[in-house]
């Protein structure tokens, strides 16, 4: 392999803390399969999908190795993550369109496609396949999306991940003009999103954050903030919200369903208070309450998220931005929940 075959980028070498992560100068740099396109990557954000990965805190069981990922399946190492990416294509399969070369991307991180086949269960871009924490990556053309924004590369990989996630939350939850939206964890990367996208589409948002940032989820376009310790149902009423968009779950979940109106919609997307919960299903049939579970992005999500991007209807939010090869700093920073918004890669 010569120097022009390889390139430097961070691969997880198991699962377990920031010493799995490391830097290499020698990875080789992907070739295209017939439908795939070459990305160079130019900046690529970090989330929580990529530590979850990292310390398997998606298995369920005592093992694990067995089902670390969020299709149920044994993690390959070495792999490279990263699920937020920027950059452009520098080289495509022989049955894609060269003129695709050149073109600035965005990567949808749900891939439908991937190693050349149609996936029954959608892969997770930097988990069951290698990702964006390198100078170059691979994905199905159809997967990389071209984007025209005047943004910088670090703000647009702010995008990728969370948004897409708030997005697609409030396509299943029908979120429409007019409907009160109840949004948990938001000053999170997800969180902020769905505050934004929320308020695109005409509603009106409550926001739990801390107190602290309460300020900066009013000026994203949240109506009202709560903080994380009060008593949902005591300040909103019961019945009162249309729709939840959950990212936390925990001991505090009955009230969330408590507070929706009878045909309320609510949608979760994450655990970070606890994955474990009560549920007193009278409140669920009761109320005709609906129920969804988030993960696998609906077809049209991504290619929507774009557009609102294009049309600048919602901004990008960047914490703090390193080097790529200073991942550890970067995801020990992502872990002590200070910031608000998204931090960034920048990749050599």
């Amino acid at each position: 392999m010569t120097q022009d075959d390889k390139m430097v980028g961070v691969v997880l070498t198991g699962h377990g803390g920031p010493e799995k992560l490391e830097w290499r100068s020698d990875l080789p740099k992907p070739q295209p399969g017939p439908w795939d396109v070459i990305v160079r990557v130019r900046a690529a954000a970090v989330n929580n999908t990529d530590i979850n990965t990292r310390i398997a805190w998606y298995s369920k069981s005592d093992r694990k190795d067995d089902d670390a990922t969020w299709s149920g399946k044994p993690l390959d190492f070495p792999r490279i993550q990263g699920a937020d990416v920027c950059g452009e294509i520098v080289a495509v399969g022989r049955e894609i369109s060269p003129e695709r070369i050149g073109e600035r991307v965005l990567i949808e991180p749900c891939l439908r496609e991937a190693d050349g086949k149609e996936q029954k269960m959608p892969w997770y871009f930097g988990s069951e396949t290698d990702g964006g924490f390198a100078q170059f990556t691979r994905v199905a053309s159809r997967h990389a999306i071209r984007i025209n924004s005047d943004l910088t590369d670090v703000e647009l990989a702010s995008f990728p991940c969370s948004y897409s996630t708030a997005e697609n939350m409030l396509t299943r939850a029908r979120v429409e003009k007019g409907d009160t939206v109840l949004v948990t964890g938001a000053s999170g990367g997800v969180g902020t999103a769905a505050v934004q996208l929320a308020k695109a589409r005409g509603a009106d948002v409550i926001a739990i954050t801390s107190p602290s940032k309460s300020d900066a989820l009013h000026e994203l376009g949240a109506a009202t903030t709560l903080g994380r310790e009060d008593d949902v149902v005591l300040k909103l009423g019961a019945n009162s919200v249309d729709v939840v968009i959950d990212l936390v779950a925990g001991p505090k979940w009955p009230a969330l369903l408590n507070v929706l109106r009878p045909g309320g919609r609510y949608a979760v997307a994450g655990a970070i208070g606890g994955a474990m919960v009560e549920l007193d299903v009278r409140t669920l049939y009761l109320k005709d309450l609906s129920l969804y579970g988030c993960t696998v992005l609906e077809p049209e999500v991504f290619e929507n998220l774009v557009g609102r991007i294009e049309r600048n209807e919602i901004k990008p939010l960047v914490a703090e931005t390193y080097a790529l090869e200073d991942i550890g700093e970067a995801q020990a920073s992502f872990g002590r929940k200070g910031h608000i918004g998204k931090i960034v890669l920048q990749v050599p």
